[in-house]
């Protein structure tokens, strides 16, 4: 079974998550707190894709509400570039809108402490952008 790496990629912090053996659940890892350092980023990646066997990168792709190119669109495809440059993995995009607000949804539902919140918003966020792309895959 291939196994996909989900990323929700910010300037400062990347939320990761992987997909189970099985293909049907999106499992969180970590927030990467890189805070600039790419080097660190791409060894951290690097890392996960030899560990689990990653077939394929799923990236969150943050459109504008109103469905347009933004700011953030410019600095994930230039991230993407570099992810395609580093590693020989294919690498696939989906729609990330509105990810935050269902992952604060879900955090709030099980009563996170807003100090852990801040700390795995981007891990919950990869894991529904990971989710959402493998649920379409199977409809």
């Amino acid at each position: 079974m291939d196994r996909l790496l989900g990323i929700d990629y910010g300037d400062s912090k990347v939320g990761v998550a992987v997909n189970d053996e099985l293909n049907i659940t999106a499992i969180p890892l970590q927030t990467l707190f890189y805070k600039g350092n790419k080097k660190y980023l791409f060894e951290e990646i690097e890392k996960y894709i030899k560990q689990y066997n990653i077939s394929k990168i799923v990236v969150g792709m943050p459109f504008n509400m109103n469905g347009t190119k933004g700011f953030r669109t410019e600095k994930t495809n230039e991230f993407i570039d570099e992810l395609l440059h580093k590693f020989d993995i294919d690498v696939d995009t989906i729609d990330e809108r509105l990810t935050t607000s269902y992952s604060n949804l879900i955090m709030n539902e099980i009563k996170v402490k807003s100090k852990k919140k801040k700390k795995i918003e981007d891990t919950m966020c990869a894991v529904n952008i990971l989710q959402i792309y493998m649920d379409k895959l199977r409809k």
